[in-house]
């Protein structure tokens, strides 16, 4: 026994002979749809619309923020930016409330306070030099 397969137009919902599968690209994809001739000429004219539009046009990025690592090796030792920027107040510098703390005012600090440059140890305190706190016994012990 013959069975007959009737497509129906995914757009308007009508049964026609000339109704088939379409597949069209779009957008880097591949879509299929069951259209009429008529709905086919329809689908063909907006396409060629679209395409149109998007030669004209430029894509538009969405902003993202960028994740700065943090710095591996922090400058100070012993110290914190608060201490920075009330010490830069105290000498009159300019130093911002909240913020990165420029390189230059960073500079300054760690020449007033040589223990603070985390990239070189102190003068006196060369690592692994006992100092005389470290050899001499309590005096009330």
């Amino acid at each position: 026994m013959a069975q007959k397969v009737i497509l129906v137009d995914d757009l308007d919902q009508s049964e026609s002979d000339d109704v088939a599968r379409r597949e069209f690209p779009l957008l880097n994809r591949t879509f299929a749809i069951d259209l009429s001739d008529a709905n086919q000429q329809r689908l063909s004219e907006a396409l060629a619309f679209i395409e149109q539009v998007l030669e004209s046009s430029r894509e538009v990025k969405q902003a993202t923020r960028s994740k700065k690592a943090a710095d591996p090796s922090p400058r100070l030792q012993g110290y914190t930016l608060t201490d920075v920027r009330e010490w830069a107040r105290e000498q009159g510098l300019e130093a911002p409330a909240r913020g990165k703390i420029a390189d230059e005012l960073l500079e300054k600090f760690i020449a007033a306070h040589p223990g603070a440059d985390s990239t070189h140890p102190a003068p006196d305190e060369q690592p692994g030099e006992e100092t005389e706190n470290d050899t001499k016994p309590n005096a009330g012990t």
